[in-house]
């Protein structure tokens, strides 16, 4: 469906071949509020294809996106047999690690694995555990239809497990474990482990659920979630048939697992834009991350801000306390992540504020100003904001059982048909349900939003806050080693200073004790100074 959507867009050129080489210049200026490293895009050069007429091809561009995935100098595993590619059946991409690499940026490794497929008609479907999907579906855009969502029918998976005697199994293959072996030495998602690792690091356990998911209408394909392995084909063809359910099943793919490059992204900026050149982004998996959703987040912000750097306008950043997004680029910048990351809630401070209800409140009007809604979608999201404020005014004019509504809101299990109720509007139950969830829960939660949201100020003037760069960490009383050695390491090359929001989000640093950290130096003679709301991404540059 990707691929169709965009092969019927006349202003993109789809050319399969491979980037082989990135093309830079010196320039030493910056472009808007982008860049000043000393080199820019140019564009790339293709390696070789089937068609002559591509080989060496160079496409001119001044801001080229790089999004490798796993095929960065792919390598996959089953077992002792190792096979150059990204993906089953498909060559890796190698020229474009030395080209990296010659323009001096720091390449790390890491692996990923995937399960095998089985053929549906030869599972015993009807005889294993249906999981179904939500009753009420949600969907992303405010624009769906909702009496024509979902687009197509919907099919419900399957539940099966192993057991004891193919963890016995997998026991005693272990030294054909490719990540076991010593074969594999990359860091692979220790959230989503394959079922070897499973087994030893969960070796009390006897049972481990795997879940059968058809992967289209159109295939009789079926996905085997929770059982991730690079065992050799042999060992899979005994398990397999072990699985409840299973017993007669074909093997369509079989597992296994893949390593390759990724550009360590502390080497690139909160924009996806890279430090070293300009006019060069990273997103998806070259940058350390794992998942449709983090790869698609990190392609809307690179995308966004290589326009904003070719119209020479100022670089999109969102900030922690606006969306998921922002959490993960800010994480990626400042922490480095030493295996594939993942974008949980816990990782947000501000998750209260971060609502799937409220999204259109927190990012449209940012998308209109960018120009990336039209006027259908302005014009639902005004007819939401003065439908929200009509019922915000009307919870503050009545009472529900002898109480104001604002009070009777915060009730347990208080629920969206008893607010309806009490609202009393003539046309309350035919607002939105969306209208209505996001009011109750910023009811029901003002107390804690409120205090969320001056910690967001605290943290605000912590990111103007400067720390000079000679305070010893180590002598702070109260400060953890830990702490104090990740702050020693943050300290800049080129500046006389960082900021206190800078430094709580390094990588092994806790907030609670930089607030230590902070009252130590305002102590020593630091209150009040401030500095260029522009310095953030300056220290981040040098980090």
């Amino acid at each position: 469906e990707a691929q169709r959507r965009i092969a019927e867009r006349s202003n993109i050129t789809v050319i399969p071949a491979a980037a082989d080489a990135l093309l830079t210049e010196p320039r030493p200026e910056r472009r808007g509020g982008f860049g000043g490293s000393g080199r820019a895009m140019t564009g790339v050069r293709l390696g070789a294809t089937t068609n002559p007429e591509l080989d060496g091809l160079e496409l001119r561009a001044p801001a080229v996106i790089v999004t490798t995935g796993t095929f960065m100098r792919g390598l996959m595993h089953m077992g002792e047999v190792q096979t150059p590619g990204g993906r089953a059946g498909e060559a890796p991409a190698v020229g474009m690690s030395k080209s990296l690499s010659d323009l001096g940026f720091e390449l790390g490794r890491l692996k990923t694995g995937t399960p095998p497929r089985l053929k549906k008609n030869t599972i015993d479907w009807d005889a294993l555990e249906p999981q179904y999907g939500d009753d009420v579906p949600v969907p992303f855009s405010d624009l769906t239809k909702l009496s024509a969502f979902p687009a197509t029918e919907q099919v419900e998976c399957r539940v099966t497990s192993t057991c004891a005697e193919i963890h016995e199994i997998i026991r005693a293959n272990l030294d054909r474990a490719p990540i076991f072996s010593g074969q594999i030495e990359s860091v692979g998602p220790r959230y989503c482990p394959s079922i070897e690792d499973k087994v030893v690091r969960f070796a009390q356990r006897d049972v481990h659920h795997i879940f059968l998911e058809p992967e289209s209408h159109e295939s009789d394909w079926v996905y085997c979630n929770g059982i991730s392995t690079s065992l050799p084909s042999d060992v899979q063809d005994r398990i397999v048939p072990m699985l409840p359910g299973c017993e007669r099943a074909e093997i369509l793919q079989y597992g296994y697992a893949v390593e390759y490059d990724i550009v360590r992204p502390h080497q690139i900026e909160a924009t996806g834009m890279t430090k070293l050149v300009d006019g060069l982004f990273l997103a998806g998996q070259i940058n350390g991350t794992s998942g449709y959703e983090e790869a698609g987040g990190q392609g809307l912000i690179a995308a966004i801000n290589a326009i904003q750097y070719i119209r020479e306008s100022e670089p999109v950043i969102l900030g922690r306390d606006q969306a998921y997004i922002g959490v993960l680029m800010d994480d990626l910048i400042t922490k480095t992540p030493v295996e594939p990351y993942r974008m949980f809630t816990s990782r947000a401070e501000y998750r209260l504020l971060l609502r799937s209800d409220n999204t259109a409140d927190r990012l449209t009007p940012l998308a209109r100003k960018l120009g990336l809604i039209d006027d259908a979608r302005w014009a639902l999201f005004e007819r939401r904001r003065d439908a929200m404020s009509r019922v915000q005014a009307r919870v503050e004019q009545v009472r529900f059982d002898g109480v104001p509504l604002a009070q009777a809101v915060k009730r347990p299990r208080f629920s969206v048909e008893q607010f309806v109720q009490g609202l009393g509007m003539p046309d309350a139950g035919s607002l939105p349900r969306g209208v209505l969830e996001t009011v109750l829960a910023e009811r029901q939660y003002e107390g804690y939003i409120i205090r969320q949201r001056g910690e967001i100020k605290r943290q605000a003037e912590a990111e103007h806050r400067k720390i000079p760069r000679d305070v010893d960490y180590f002598a702070i009383e109260g400060l953890r080693a830990e702490s104090a050695q990740a702050l020693d390491r943050f300290q800049p090359l080129l500046l006389n200073f960082h900021t206190e929001g800078a430094a709580w989000r390094r990588h092994g640093v806790h907030p609670a004790r930089c607030c230590i950290r902070g009252c130590h130096a305002r102590r020593h003679g630091l209150r009040g100074a401030r500095i260029h709301p522009g310095f953030r991404q300056d220290s981040a540059r040098v980090a």
